[in-house]
């Protein structure tokens, strides 16, 4: 709290950076409203004579500390004295891109004085967490070689941040003619290929959709939804062709596969998963949800989160791919009801029950695959020499009945792990997969604990018996909207 301003309260907070050359001295102002106030909030002697050159580069970076929070720069603008901004045109900005479009200026006098002007940078933030400002200042505007390379930049980015459009005869040399020997990855509605392109050296994935109904559903929602997400932890779509009959998508490739057969291969056949990179799976696909559910302009329900739908790079690190089955919601709008999609084991009971999905949803197949990881166990599996089948999630909450939930941990680690830390995991994946959708937490809570920056939440010792309770109408829970049927795997 500075001057009556909540940093952390999340409203509108507008920010004045001035620089007086004159006297040395920058301000430094911050009000909830658009006037600025009469007292700075800090002011420091400062000379910035030295980096007042011809051209001028005007930036500012965000920092949360150690707490976990969202930055959202609403609109800001620039000027110099002498110099007046020019109505920038509307460009509403998606906090989940990557630019933002800089308002440009023109002179409104030929004055040469280069080292007496008063610079001045005004920000419309929005965000619960602290906000650090840095300010960095060169001088002189040239106008026409500003706009010249604003606009090409924002070009460039557009051109390489979209998918690009491929032709099927690069793919099917790439693919060798879709040739078996190239198949890295099945799924419920096609195969996946690796694809090598000679030209370049390049190494991409190619996912081959089934020339039904339902794959040309999932290859357009896919499409559609992933071409407009950035973030570390999801695999990258690199482009797309739909010809000759054929709808394929193209990825990023990713080096070790699947999480699914990586976690499940027996050590002796492949490289075992360390205690740190299970952590570190836990930690990225949690952040990857937040964005999906909260950073989104709008939220994405992935509704087939599992194992073998996380990629893993050459570094261990979790990728989530296959958005065939998400769904973009608005963030203040009430979930659809409509037939169940997904796959068994990894799906939350009221989801069976009403298909409805929601973030919640989401939220407890997050914590079944985070069982799966720490376990190293499926979500649905049979005893070994027996007949009867285990569910995981009965089976965790069963040994924290009897006070050994540690006995959970992967076998095959042989110990080398943080017990603590064990222990924090289990819980959290056992918090996201209670019965009651009301009492799990969101995914954000889930990150902050993972991160230390918040306490663990309270698990009963007793799985809680399932009971469904629900206000809608037959009418409500009824949908005609046949999207895809439940798959298996």
């Amino acid at each position: 709290m500075l001057q009556d301003i909540d940093l952390k309260s999340g409203n509108l907070i507008t920010a004045w950076i001035v620089y007086k050359n004159d006297l040395r001295v920058l301000n430094v102002f911050l009000s909830y409203s658009t006037v600025k106030p009469q007292t700075p909030l800090f002011s420091v002697d400062i000379d910035l004579s030295g980096y007042l050159k011809e051209y001028v580069f005007v930036g500012f970076s965000a920092s949360t500390e150690g707490s976990t929070g969202i930055h959202s720069i609403e609109n800001w603008s620039f000027k110099t004295f002498g110099f007046l901004p020019v109505r920038p045109r509307s460009h509403p900005h998606n906090v989940s891109g990557s630019s933002v479009t800089v308002p440009s200026v023109v002179p409104a006098s030929n004055s040469t004085n280069r080292h007496h002007k008063r610079l001045g940078l005004g920000l419309g933030i929005a965000g619960p967490a602290f906000f650090f400002v840095v300010l960095a200042v060169f001088g002189y505007v040239s106008v026409k070689k500003w706009k010249d390379m604003r606009i090409e930049k924002n070009l460039k980015a557009e051109i390489l941040a979209g998918p690009r459009e491929f032709s099927y005869k690069e793919l099917y040399a790439a693919t060798r003619g879709f040739h078996s020997s190239r198949i890295i990855g099945r799924g419920a509605f096609g195969n996946v290929y690796k694809a090598i392109f000679a030209s370049s050296g390049c190494v991409s994935a190619v996912k081959r959709s089934k020339h039904s109904r339902e794959g040309k559903t999932e290859f357009l929602a896919e499409l559609s939804i992933m071409a407009g997400l950035r973030h570390k932890n999801l695999v990258q779509l690199q482009g797309w062709c739909a010809e000759k009959g054929e709808l394929l998508l193209v990825y990023e490739f990713m080096p070790n596969g699947s999480l699914d057969t990586l976690l499940h291969q027996h050590p002796e056949n492949g490289l075992l998963l360390t205690w740190s990179h299970r952590q570190n799976i836990a930690v990225g696909l949690a952040s990857v949800l937040a964005y999906l559910h909260q950073e989104c302009e709008q939220q994405v329900i992935h509704r087939d989160i599992k194992t073998s739908n996380i990629m893993l790079d050459g570094n261990f690190n979790p990728r989530l791919g296959d958005f065939g089955l998400a769904r973009l919601m608005d963030h203040d709008k009430s979930p659809v009801s409509t037939l169940t999609a997904g796959t068994m084991g990894y799906l939350a009971p009221e989801y069976l029950q009403y298909g409805k999905a929601t973030e919640k949803t989401d939220v407890f197949s997050y914590g079944v695959v985070i069982l799966e990881v720490a376990c190293g166990r499926r979500p649905i599996e049979r005893e070994v020499n027996s007949q009867k089948m285990v569910n995981l999630i009965d089976w965790v909450w069963g040994l924290l009945g009897e006070g050994r939930i540690i006995d959970a941990a992967d076998k095959r680690l042989k110990g080398d792990f943080n017990e603590e830390e064990m222990r924090k995991l289990l819980l959290v994946g056992l918090s996201c997969a209670h019965p009651d959708s009301a009492e799990r937490p969101s995914i954000r809570r889930i990150l902050q604990i993972l991160n230390n920056e918040a306490d663990p939440i309270a698990v009963p010792k007793m799985k809680p018996s399932l009971t469904f309770s629900c206000s809608l109408t037959v009418e409500d829970i009824v949908s005609d909207d046949e999207e895809s049927k439940t798959t298996q795997s």
